[in-house]
């Protein structure tokens, strides 16, 4: 029989651990800018140009290379971090398998250039397709710069899977963000197509958070800190009132290396329960420190995923961390004040006696009088549409429509008549009301994420959408990327009735907004807005502006919640019985369900 194994030429060896290692720029320049912390870099620029498809390039101002170690960390499994296999069980660095040069040369035109500090010259190397073009003595400072020019030159069908230039740098800010966070005494620059992005100074790591997230991000997080035997932990986490219906800011880092751990982020989150509502994620950023002979940073090409040997213990630990700060902090901000000076706490003169209170109130005032309503309650009608299942053959009642049966009693055009059971708020989410023939159940969220929704969608189709103008003009800030996502947005925002408008330097002012909102309102709901639309950026790109529809309408309900009052609650339910689906939410979630006196009954005289 004839042979039919071969050994794969390098190149081809080369191409396909690049499709492990290199499947967009973000991989490249992830692999790039841990070579420069691992060469000691204390200063790193990012220089990227059409969203990495022309160029990649990082510098810095690490020990750099000799001449044969600059042609030599081409080549596959070359590397420096480790010696033997034993190594691979303290490893402190952020590469080691020695591919990753190799997968980018494979698959782009790379030249590099490299000097250590006693040398008199430094070293050029051009290679393209893993085929070295060029080696020569140059001139340049003391370090490593590595640019990457064409990426996927070679492979087109690669190439044409690559996204739009903004969802690729999206991804290329992402990784930029994990590195600058978990490395804050090191300085980086981001430049794309000619513009600074981010210039980051060696800094603390709260002050890095908040060069990458915007100032007022510090105000929004608790410090966490724990010293134990299997983990040392310190970081932050996000005030509950800032979850976001998006996983967003939360960031894990085990000695320095980011990683992504389901186990680890749940303890995090059920630190929060019942502080945030259900499908809501708060934000953190927390270090953790392991023993590297307790962990295994080697099951994944892109060394993000990690196991623990202590894994339960830790979960504990981080989760108990993480309530300490939420209860103690949280607790701490309500206790610190200044004792006011109004109240007068001497004590009082002998022979004083205190008067007996007195509550004054008129005695004529009616609160359910029809004057003081300028809006009338739901009729029969308006809810005919919804309770489709009705026979018109029915027995007719006093109101003569034939579904009397089903529907709440006819109430007066005042708020709340005289003799009519009001709606209810339970746990401030529900609202309860009754039918002839039993109770209807609403959720006060969904219900009011259609309503937004609805009058949204009129809006956006109307050449002159409705908009409140804001008595002072509200400034919003961005980190880099956010800014330019608005940027995008823009358009839709405005068809739903705001003004907004850039004033530089990622900040933006807005002078309307749909009458719904509320000034204090506007930073958290354009936050949520950009970090939904990034994270269904490919889902939804086609329908992008019902996108934005939804998720504002879902932020404007999110930010209502309160506990109700009878004739509001009342306003709601007339509201959602005019939409067109009062059943289904907008993010197609049931919005409420009828339970009949039949079923009642049936269920009081189950034994």
């Amino acid at each position: 029989m004839t042979d039919i194994i071969n050994i794969l030429p390098d190149s081809v060896a080369n191409q396909i651990a690049a499709g492990e290692v290199v499947d967009r720029p973000a991989s490249a320049i992830k692999e790039l800018l841990e070579n420069a912390l691992d060469a000691g870099a204390t200063s790193i620029q990012l220089i990227v140009k059409d969203a990495g498809r022309t160029l990649m390039q990082v510098v810095d101002n690490g020990c750099g290379m000799s001449e044969s170690d600059a042609r030599r960390c081409f080549e596959r499994h070359a590397t420096s971090k480790i010696h033997r296999a034993d190594d691979l069980f303290a490893i402190r660095t952020m590469g080691f398998r020695g591919e990753a040069l190799a997968s980018i040369a494979a698959v782009a035109q790379v030249e590099l250039k490299t000097r250590t500090t006693d040398a008199e010259w430094g070293t050029r190397v051009v290679i393209e397709g893993s085929d070295v073009k060029e080696q020569a003595p140059c001139s340049c400072a003391t370090g490593t710069s590595i640019a990457v020019k064409n990426l996927f030159y070679n492979i087109p069908a690669r190439r044409n899977f690559l996204k739009r230039d903004s969802i690729e740098l999206s991804h290329i800010e992402e990784i930029f963000k994990r590195v600058a966070l978990a490395n804050c005494q090191t300085a980086f620059t981001f430049h794309h197509n000619g513009r600074l992005l981010y210039d980051l100074r060696a800094d603390s790591f709260v002050r890095r958070i908040a060069a990458l997230f915007g100032l007022n991000f510090k105000e929004r997080l608790y410090p966490i800190e724990e010293q134990t035997e299997p983990v040392r932990l310190k970081g932050y986490v996000g005030k509950a009132e800032y979850a976001k219906r998006a996983r967003g800011e939360q960031y894990l880092f085990v000695n320095g290396r980011y990683i992504r751990h389901l186990g680890l982020s749940a303890a995090i989150e059920r630190a929060y329960a019942e502080l945030i509502p259900d499908h809501t994620y708060p934000a953190y950023f927390v270090m953790l420190e392991v023993d590297p002979s307790r962990i295994d940073v080697n099951i994944h090409p892109t060394k993000t995923e990690v196991r623990f040997i202590d894994e339960q213990v830790i979960f504990a630990i981080l989760r108990a961390a993480t309530k300490k700060a939420l209860g103690q902090f949280s607790l701490a901000n309500e206790l610190e004040f200044n004792p006011s000076t109004e109240i007068d706490f001497s004590p009082a003169p002998q022979g004083y006696t205190p008067s007996a209170p007195q509550v004054h109130y008129n005695p004529h005032y009616n609160p359910f009088s029809g004057s003081h309503s300028s809006r009338q309650s739901p009729s029969a009608n308006d809810y005919r549409h919804f309770f489709d299942n009705t026979d018109a053959t029915d027995e007719k009642d006093s109101t003569g429509t034939g579904i009397g049966n089903l529907l709440p009693d006819e109430p007066d055009p005042s708020p709340m008549p005289s003799g009519q059971a009001s709606p209810i708020c339970y746990l401030n989410r529900y609202i309860v009301t009754t039918l002839k023939s039993g109770i209807v159940v609403i959720d006060q969220q969904r219900a009011q994420e259609r309503i937004f929704y609805e009058r949204l969608m009129q809006r956006r189709a109307s050449a002159h959408p409705d908009a409140q103008q804001l008595l002072f003009p509200t400034n919003c800030s961005f980190n880099s990327a956010d800014s330019e996502m608005l940027t995008e947005l823009l358009p839709e925002l405005r068809q739903l009735g705001f003004v907004i408008e850039p004033l530089g330097h990622n900040t933006f002012v807005v002078t309307a907004a749909p009458t719904e909102m509320k000034d204090n309102e506007l930073q958290p709901l354009l936050e949520q807005v950009v970090a939904e639309y990034k994270s269904n950026m490919m889902q939804r790109f086609n329908e992008r502006d019902k996108s934005v529809c939804l998720s504002v309408a879902g932020q404007m309900a999110a930010r209502s919640g309160k506990a109700l009052k009878p004739e509001e609650m009342q306003h709601l339910i007339a509201d959602l019985f005019s939409c067109q689906a009062p059943d289904i939410s907008p993010s197609g979630k049931r919005i409420m369900f009828l339970l009949s006196e039949q079923e009642l009954k049936e269920k009081l005289n189950k034994s």
